[in-house]
C-alpha cells in the first residue's frame, strides 16, 4: 500500500528512469543542480546531528540513528528488487536510506523532527532526470553539468532552498547561460537574462507564474536594470520564485 510512508517512497523510486532519458535530464539541468546543492546541505546537517560526518554525503542515515530498524519482509524484498536496478553504490545507499528513514519516522515521528526532510531533494533530483555519476576526481556528473561536492562543513554554510514544489523547480529550468537580478531591496520583481547561441533574452517572472519577455511587460524592466538591481545566485532566485508562487496561491 502506497499510503504508508515507506511504501510511498519506494513507489516513487521505482518510477524513476535511472539512465537513458537524456532529453529529460538535460531539460532539468538547472533544477537538478539546485536540488543537489540542497541535498548536500541537508546531508551535512543530518550528518552533524547523527555524528555521521565521515559517512557524508551519500549515506543511509538510519544506520547512525537506529541500526536495528527493520522493514517488513514484503517491503524489504521490494526494496532489494529495486536496488538491483539502481546504478551505483551511492545511489543505492541513498535509495535504501530514503525508504528506511520513511519507515523510522513513521514509527517515531519525533525522531529528529526539527531537521529538514533529508532525502526529498535527492528523490526529486532522481525524478527529474535519473542518476548522477561520481567522476575519477571525486566530483559529480549531473548529466549536463559538472558539480563539485565541497566538504560537509562547507555545505553547512549553503543557504537553504525552502520551496521545492514543481512550479518553482520548473521555473528554475531554462536553456542557455542564466543570470538573475532583482531590485536592490530584494523584494522583486525577478528578472533573468539567458544567453543562448549568441543571443540574449531578458525575461520577467510574472504573477501568472511564468517567464515573459520584457518587451511584453508594462513598465519596461530594462529601466529597472538600468536603475540599479542586484544580481542573485540560483538559491536566492529560487527563494524569490517561491515567494511569488506562494503569494499567487493565496
Amino acid at each position: 500500500m502506497t499510503d504508508h510512508p515507506a511504501s510511498a517512497m519506494l513507489h516513487r523510486l521505482r518510477a524513476v528512469e535511472w539512465t537513458g532519458d537524456w532529453d529529460h535530464a538535460f531539460g532539468h539541468v538547472m533544477s537538478r543542480r539546485l536540488l543537489m546543492r540542497e541535498y548536500l546541505r541537508r546531508a551535512a546537517v543530518w550528518a552533524r546531528a547523527c555524528s555521521a560526518e565521515s559517512a557524508w554525503p551519500f549515506f543511509d542515515v538510519t544506520e547512525h540513528m537506529d541500526p536495528g530498524v527493520r522493514l517488513s519482509p514484503e517491503l524489504s524484498a521490494e526494496l532489494g528488487e529495486l536496488l538491483r536496478t539502481v546504478p551505483g553504490s551511492a545511489l543505492r545507499r541513498t535509495c535504501a536510506g530514503a525508504v528506511r528513514l520513511a519507515e523510522l519516522r513513521a514509527r517515531n515521528p519525533a525522531a529528529h523532527r526539527d531537521l529538514p526532510d533529508l532525502y526529498e531533494p535527492l528523490v526529486l533530483f532522481y525524478e527529474r532526470g535519473g542518476e548522477f555519476v561520481v567522476d575519477n576526481a571525486g566530483g559529480l556528473d549531473l548529466t549536463g553539468v559538472s558539480f563539485r561536492l565541497g566538504t560537509a562543513r562547507g555545505n553547512l554554510g549553503t543557504g537553504p532552498v525552502r520551496a521545492l514544489n514543481q512550479t518553482v523547480l520548473d521555473a528554475v529550468d531554462g536553456e542557455g547561460r542564466i543570470s538573475y537580478y532583482t531590485s536592490a531591496d530584494g523584494q522583486g520583481p525577478l528578472l533573468r537574462r539567458r544567453e543562448l547561441r549568441g543571443e540574449q533574452f531578458d525575461e520577467l517572472f510574472t504573477r501568472d507564474l511564468r517567464w515573459e519577455p520584457t518587451d511584453r511587460i508594462p513598465g519596461s524592466p530594462e529601466e529597472a536594470i538600468a536603475a540599479g538591481t542586484v544580481r542573485l545566485d540560483e538559491i536566492a532566485a529560487a527563494g524569490l520564485i517561491g515567494t511569488i508562487v506562494a503569494a499567487g496561491s493565496r
